[in-house]
């Protein structure tokens, strides 16, 4: 949010509510319908009262004590998301490589599920809510898939202009989305008041005494009420943790219970609701109207899944795992706000195939669950970490904490695995692939820096050679960017060879990004002199930094070096590689790797040098 918006708490929490807490908000629109739908549930007062109570102690335990009371606390400079505490946890490990390296792999995995969520959620929430043009008339049905592609081609097609005109909407929606939600719920409950009893958790219990199997059977539909519980924590950044805690507990948490207990006393009053309980609360004059708000209400559900994609993916790149991608800024006053191209319409294609493949949100829901039962699960044991090595609780401590959770985790995440077959591979393909591609491109950066330093030249050694006999010196100042401080960087070798010039002032400019979401200004520039009017500069970004080049090349003025923007030239290595047999990687993912290193957004877009003022020089390099 802009820095404008800051200033008070209730628009902080407005803001909360049209973010944060848009997918959570529609899952109402199908979680109820999942579990009795299944067929695995009778329809007995007993049993209504059952899951009611558990839909409302998985949002409690889940939601309000795991991730408001405990997760939003994990937080790692102000930022929140599983990118934050996998880096946070990774930090508190450094002394441990082996647990550190297993945890990276954790949580980069996990970061790959959300991405395969990122297509499930779309799909399943807009499709949700068109369906209830299904109650209005059966004459609907064959326009329900069309109209929502339709719908979400219009989302992401308007996705290059940025969110700041229409997400000031998003709060005041979303808001009314809640209230409605929340008198629905109210009208039936009205009807039957004693169905409020179902809160007390001895209903839970005994349902899941009675029927074990049939408990850990629906569990997979049971947490379609908590989808969209990790935006929460990702989100903690942009809001803070008072406003995402005052929505819930003021707002969603209430408005959510009140649907579903009014949504059980449907059910118990007319059974044959359970094709659509929700749609079925509204009278007839309300379908239409309501149908228009829940499609609202899941649009702006997936802004905020796409939004956190754009992000995570960036954040992604500068923690090292993915090749530059182009990025676009649609905002001039808040940083946050991006577009990327190929990230926007990779989820829509994929999205598309998801909605065409499983046809209806039932089909949805059974792919859906497995990647955010999985995320969750790898929240917890990074929290754990968090806990016991970052800020040092005793060990007793740290089990108490997370054990209760990691319990409940495992027990959803081992239901969730049933729907593998039915459609739960659809986001673990989609999270799988990403993977590959993650884990291909880091190790190939490694395999191409090792390959850089064996054939790499001392800087100083190399400049004193130089200047023994110097070449002729021109005005103005070369940057020439490298990937080791110290190293001669191939573009100023292929300069010397090709121009046979050196500029009067010499930077070499290493970019470092470090496992935390922000660097200060205070802590951005590392210079040191190298003689002949030549320094050695290392610039550190976190990964929520925009690495903007020129501007961190401004503070070392005063420092020894004053560079003249208008007489400043760029210089990059744009290295090929070539892919050897033998080499440290199977030969396919070295393939891979060398298409990848190809198709990246050149390092000159990705830092903002300007298009005027950069001088590429290319080489090939075998890896």
């Amino acid at each position: 949010m802009a820095a404008s918006k800051k200033s008070s708490l209730s628009a902080l929490t407005l803001g909360a509510i049209g973010v944060v807490y848009g997918d959570i908000g529609t899952s109402v629109l199908y979680a109820m319908k999942e579990v009795f739908g299944s067929g695995h549930v009778a329809f007995t007062p007993d049993n209504v009262y059952g899951i009611l109570s558990i839909f409302f102690w998985t949002l409690t335990v889940i939601v309000s004590i795991k991730y408001v009371l405990l997760v939003l606390r994990a937080d790692n400079n102000g930022e929140g998301g599983l990118v934050a505490m996998l880096a946070l946890a990774s930090q508190s490990v450094k002394d441990h490589p082996r647990t550190r390296r297993v945890l990276l792999s954790i949580g980069i995995f996990g970061t790959c599920l959300f991405y395969g969520d990122g297509v499930i959620t779309p799909a399943i929430s807009v499709l949700s809510a068109v369906e209830g043009l299904e109650v209005v008339s059966p004459a609907f049905t064959k326009a329900v898939i069309p109209l929502t592609l339709v719908i979400l081609f219009g989302l992401f097609a308007v996705q290059k202009r940025g969110t700041a005109g229409i997400g000031k909407f998003f709060g005041p929606i979303t808001l009314v989305w809640f209230a409605a939600i929340a008198v629905l719920g109210i009208s039936h409950i009205a009807t039957n008041p004693v169905i409020l009893w179902a809160i007390s958790p001895h209903h839970a219990l005994g349902f899941i005494f009675h029927n074990p199997g049939t408990t850990f059977i629906i569990l997979g539909a049971v947490v379609l009420c908590v989808t969209g519980a990790e935006a929460l924590y990702a989100d903690m950044g942009h809001f803070g943790k008072k406003p995402i805690r005052l929505a819930w507990f003021a707002i969603v948490m209430p408005a959510l219970t009140l649907n579903y207990f009014g949504q059980g006393a449907l059910l118990l009053k007319n059974p044959e609701a359970v094709k659509n309980p929700f749609y079925l609360m509204a009278p007839d004059w309300a379908l239409i109207p309501l149908v228009l708000l829940a499609t609202m209400a899941t649009v702006i559900a997936s802004q905020a899944l796409i939004s956190g994609a754009f992000s995570v993916t960036k954040q992604v790149i500068q923690l090292g795992y993915l090749p530059r991608l182009h990025i676009q800024h649609t905002s001039v006053r808040d940083t946050g706000q991006i577009y990327m191209p190929f990230v926007n319409w990779g989820l829509f294609a994929t999205i598309v195939l998801a909605v065409v493949m499983f046809k209806s949100s039932s089909n949805l829901a059974a792919a859906y669950g497995v990647a955010v039962t999985t995320d969750m699960l790898i929240t917890t044991v990074l929290t754990f970490f968090v806990l016991r090595f970052s800020w040092k609780y005793p060990l007793w401590l740290c089990l108490a904490a997370t054990s209760v959770f990691f319990v409940v985790d495992l027990a959803f995440w081992a239901s969730n695995l049933m729907k593998l077959p039915g459609g739960g591979w659809f986001p673990l393909l989609i999270a799988g692939a990403i993977f590959l591609l993650m884990v291909t491109w880091k190790e190939g950066r490694h395999l191409l820096n090792q390959k850089l330093r064996v054939d790499a030249i001392e800087l100083p050694a190399f400049l004193e050679a130089v200047f023994v006999s110097p070449p002729v010196r021109v005005e103005g100042t070369a940057v020439f960017l490298t990937a080791e401080p110290g190293t001669v960087p191939n573009a100023m070798l292929h300069n010397l060879k090709h121009n046979k010039v050196l500029h009067e002032h010499n930077l070499f400019v290493t970019v470092r990004n470090k496992e935390v979401p922000w660097v200060g200004l205070d802590k951005r520039v590392e210079i040191e002199s190298l003689g002949h009017d030549c320094w050695q500069v290392i610039l550190n970004f976190g990964f929520k930094n925009d690495p903007d080049l020129p501007a961190a090349l401004e503070q070392i003025r005063g420092r020894g070096c004053d560079i003249d923007v208008m007489t400043t030239s760029y210089f990059l290595s744009r290295d090929m590689v070539i892919p050897t047999i033998g080499g440290g990687m199977a030969p396919w993912r070295e393939k891979l790797f060398a298409q990848m290193h190809h198709n990246a957004s050149g390092a000159a877009d990705f830092l903002n040098l300007p298009n005027n003022a950069v001088v590429e020089l290319g080489s090939k390099i075998e890896i």
